[in-house]
């Protein structure tokens, strides 16, 4: 088996040169680094993970925490996140916090016992003060969804507001002055900001808040399929439905079916996150992009540069929601 020692000697450069490029720490010029990397490849020669840690007082590995470990949106931002990582031979060591204070807290606390020399967070029940002062006791901390001044660099977030706003505004450019929403779990914060788009919408647009006309659910399939059949048995008419993210459209669509009425002829749907299967329903869900998977690379990086010193990363720390039109929605009477 190769060792370090021949590496350093193929490649020409000090046994510290190939340290720097196995552990990606301190400054190595492209040439040198591609010889080193050549010569490796060249013997063969892998690292000994063990070693490594023990070089670097690092592990190597990056901690990663979401509400939950199914569905298509969390599942998007962590295949964005290992592939980042894993470009620059670190691991990821995921686990789920449920939406819960408690549970949120122990997973953090297993991570960081797992020595993990960074952690991105995607919490909605610890609070602010929780993950700041995280962040300022020495474990480095990337954040996604919530935007805290105190680190600001380290935080990648969406106008949630903006882009329920623009889901609102479009059903009513399409002439839709009837509007339902099925909200997403109000006591979280998106949730709040949401809602906020929502109802500004509709004030701009001279359009009164009914709260007959609003069913909260919980982001799931089965509570849009609730909030649906609750606001139709209130039989207060509507025209278009806004959704606070497409998962819950998705089972709201099925039960307008079971009603008999169809899309976009007797009522228009939005949703909102544009996850990939909202292009390959019938007809094809116009939604909202949050772009998730470039959320979730861009906090990776926030790590790559912080902790390994990975230079040269173009990260974006804000994002803008986009509209995508398609066609469950329709201009009323169409």
């Amino acid at each position: 088996m190769a060792t370090i020692y021949e590496v350093s000697e193929l490649a020409g450069v000090s046994l510290a040169t190939v340290s720097r490029v196995i552990n990606n720490s301190g400054k190595v010029t492209p040439a040198t680094r591609e010889k080193v990397e050549a010569a490796m490849r060249e013997l063969g020669y892998r690292p000994n993970s063990i070693a490594q840690s023990l070089a670097s007082n690092r592990s190597n590995s990056v901690g990663v925490l979401v509400p939950e470990l199914h569905g298509p949106f969390f599942g998007s931002m962590l295949g964005s996140i290992e592939d980042e990582l894993r470009a620059y031979g670190k691991h990821v060591i995921i686990t789920a916090g449920h939406s819960d204070e408690e549970k949120e807290k122990d997973s953090i606390g297993f991570l960081v016992s797992r020595q993990c020399d960074a952690l991105i967070l995607h919490v909605y029940a610890v609070s602010n003060d929780f993950v700041t002062d995280l962040h300022e006791s020495g474990t480095r901390v990337a954040l996604i969804g919530r935007d805290l001044p105190q680190m600001a660099a380290n935080c990648i977030c969406i106008d949630n507001e903006q882009g329920q706003y623009l889901a609102t505004k479009s059903l009513i450019e399409l002439g839709h002055t009837q509007l339902a929403y099925i909200a997403g779990p109000l006591w979280k914060s998106d949730g709040q900001q949401r809602m906020a788009g929502f109802r500004r919408a509709l004030a701009e647009h001279g359009q009164p808040f009914d709260e007959r006309c609003v069913a909260e659910g919980n982001y799931q399939e089965a509570s849009g399929q609730r909030a649906m059949r609750r606001l139709l048995e209130r039989r207060v008419p509507f025209t278009g439905l806004v959704c606070a993210n497409d998962v819950m459209a998705a089972g709201a669509i099925v039960v307008v079916r079971e009603s008999g009425m169809t899309l976009p002829r007797d009522l228009s749907v939005i949703g909102f996150d544009n996850v990939f299967f909202t292009r390959y329903m019938h007809p094809a869900l116009s939604t909202i992009n949050y772009p998730i998977a470039e959320m979730g690379q861009m906090a990776a990086r926030c790590v790559l540069r912080d902790v390994y010193g990975v230079e040269g990363l173009e990260i974006r720390n804000r994002f803008e929601p986009q509209l995508v039109s398609r066609g469950s929605t329709a201009l009323l009477g169409a």
